[in-house]
């Protein structure tokens, strides 16, 4: 089964597309021939991508800039870029944050701030896209990009790792929900890959011990989620809808 030409002509939309994982999905689909949307706050960021993405072979590219914690902007967005791609395939609910501080010290706001954009704005981005597909009667895919921290924990990040919770089970009862208007719901789980967000971390003595905890003993390449990842945007994985897929070096199974 060949899953880079199950996406030729896949409509993909990328939330958090600027930089990290979000951009390695739009690269990753525009490779194998879809059409791609890539949203983010940074719009210079999203124009450099989009000549990428081109060069890359996407069918067709969109850019547009947006905050995820604006409610009101999702159903506007989804609807013209429904109209600009003659549709939508695939939505990669990819978009997040973290504040790292002990949870003692966490304020609302910064509380807020983490669960508007991971778990408030994945659940309406992914519920304005159902609503997009059920009006046209059209089946859809949604990638929720969840966390092993959503299924084991760690110190110093709470809110990411209560909004990453959230998304797990997000998954699962908008899986069961979108499941009647053929629309599968999944997550993918990474384990320790590094990102803006995280950068410089496994230089340090505290990211060398994080690393130790994991069975293959290295940090994940952003190349290690194309198989999995090309797996769920595509008619590969046509039976499955409410899993959670870890790709986390065997971090989960780890020995206490």
């Amino acid at each position: 089964m060949d899953l880079g030409a199950m996406m030729r002509g896949r409509r993909v939309l990328v939330t958090g597309a600027s930089s990290g994982l979000g951009a390695h999905f739009a690269r990753l689909s525009a490779r194998h021939g879809a059409a791609v949307a890539v949203v983010a706050r940074r719009l210079d960021r999203l124009h450099d991508l989009a000549g990428e993405l081109r060069a890359l072979g996407a069918t067709a590219v969109a850019v547009r800039a947006l905050d995820m914690a604006d409610a009101d902007a999702l159903d506007p967005l989804v609807a013209e870029l429904h109209e600009e791609l003659g549709g939508l395939d695939v939505l990669v609910n990819n978009a997040g944050t973290a504040d790292e501080a002990p949870a003692l010290e966490v304020s609302a706001a910064a509380f807020d701030a983490v669960m508007d954009v991971n778990l408030r704005g994945a659940f309406l981005m992914a519920t304005a896209c159902a609503r997009a597909w059920t009006a046209a009667g059209e089946p859809g895919a949604i990638i929720n990009i969840a966390s092993v921290l959503g299924i084991g924990v760690t110190q110093g990040v709470a809110p990411y790792v209560i909004s990453k919770a959230g998304v797990v089970q997000m998954t699962r009862v908008l899986a069961l929900e979108f499941a009647r208007h053929r629309i599968r719901v999944n997550a993918l789980a990474p384990g320790y890959f590094e990102t803006e967000i995280n950068a410089g971390l496994f230089e340090t003595d505290a990211g060398r011990k994080l690393l130790a905890r994991v069975p293959l003993r290295r940090v994940g390449d952003h190349a290690d989620l194309d198989g999995p990842f090309l797996l769920l945007a595509t008619e590969a994985s046509r039976f499955m809808t409410g899993a959670i897929v870890p790709v986390d070096g065997g971090h989960l199974v780890a020995s206490l």
